[in-house]
């Protein structure tokens, strides 16, 4: 079976809890997203926040803009199934609200929130309530004062706000948080996490903020993300595209596969096809990758149309298959040859056989 060869030594921070979710220290590495639906409109968000966690996500964000929005919190926390972060940006009432409706984290940037007795009000609420805080820095929203200083949004500037913002909590005995430092400039977030990575133990929040569509914005979340998680930084995680919340999920929980770090769901090894190719590899692909979406469990299954490096990677996988001319092929399970299929419609027939690996059925021939 395929095995790592680089072990992640993982930056180590304090624990702090999001709800009965852990971040930090030795737990996973958690994945989240946000909703994009009204907040108002409940049952839809109700839903959203339901698919999301059906493809993984152990955390869910919702925007709160207004006391009608956090009203409605309070009935989306009921039927959620995972913790609840809401999302405050300058109103500290909302937070309050926020707080005492069921979120289990707030999304704020204290310096935004206004004076220090609505700041001290906000972390009651939270303490009373149970309630983390993530302190959210976002290079297109700097405060003035450092845009000044620093001419422009960059790493240094990114951190200052950060460790700022941290002070302000840390004065109000307030000690329940973690940090994001996100830019849309990858260069600039790896840095700024780095920077930051070395002067807290806070837990921290990585993302490459406002990546783009689904195709572009998983390209530069995977690179600027996946730096980061590679060099041990990064506690939870949220890719950040202009698609479904799921979708965000999705290419996460891929992120973090392809690391080795966290596993769910069956990984395709597959060949991009040539012309040695014995049947058709990316329409099959494509087929399973749709319709083993539900399934949880980690699998690895290698798909290769032709026996030049077929059996050299399906003897590292659950279930593999090769192309061996005239219509049949070689199917493997856990790395050995396990039997001959002829004149079959591969897709049905793999998708079969997978999901009796994932149940630990047995596979007849």
């Amino acid at each position: 079976m395929l095995r790592s060869y680089q072990k992640i030594y993982r930056r180590k921070t304090r624990v702090v809890n999001v709800g009965d979710v852990l971040i930090g220290g030795d737990n996973p590495i958690s994945v989240q997203t946000m909703t994009n639906t009204l907040t108002t409109d409940i049952e839809s968000t109700i839903k959203q926040i339901d698919r999301a966690i059906s493809a993984g996500a152990d955390l869910v964000r919702v925007s709160v803009p207004d006391k009608e929005s956090t009203q409605a919190l309070k009935e989306i926390v009921k039927h959620a199934k995972v913790p609840i972060i809401a999302d405050i940006h300058f109103h500290y009432k909302r937070a309050i609200e926020a707080a005492e409706n069921g979120a289990s984290c707030l999304r704020i940037n204290p310096g935004n929130i206004g004076s220090k007795e609505k700041v001290k009000d906000v972390i009651k609420a939270a303490k009373n309530n149970n309630c983390s805080i993530r302190i959210g820095v976002n290079a297109g929203s700097l405060d003035k004062k450092l845009l000044d200083k620093y001419s422009e949004p960059n790493p240094d500037a990114l951190i200052e706000s950060a460790l700022d913002n941290i002070r302000i909590l840390e004065d109000n005995d307030f000690f329940n948080l973690k940090i994001s430092v996100k830019s849309s400039d990858i260069f600039m977030a790896i840095k700024a996490y780095e920077g930051l990575a070395k002067k807290c133990d806070y837990p921290l929040h990585i993302g490459i903020t406002e990546a783009g569509g689904k195709r572009t914005g998983s390209i530069k979340s995977s690179i600027g993300m996946g730096n980061l998680l590679l060099n041990g930084i990064g506690d939870t995680i949220r890719v950040s595209l202009s698609d479904k919340p799921e979708e965000e999920v999705k290419v996460g929980f891929e992120i973090l596969k392809s690391l080795g770090i966290r596993n769910r769901g069956v990984k395709i090894v597959s060949c991009p096809s040539c012309a040695r190719q014995q049947f058709n590899v990316i329409d099959l692909v494509k087929k399973l990758e749709k319709s083993l979406e539900d399934i949880q469990k980690p699998l690895t299954v290698s798909i290769i149309g032709c026996v030049v490096n077929g059996p050299g990677e399906a003897n590292m996988t659950n279930i593999g298959i090769t192309g061996g001319g005239n219509n049949t092929h070689m199917i493997y399970v856990d790395g050995n040859k396990d039997h001959i299929v002829k004149d079959k419609d591969l897709a049905p027939y793999l998708e079969d056989i997978i999901r009796k690996k994932a149940e630990n059925k047995s596979i007849k021939k």
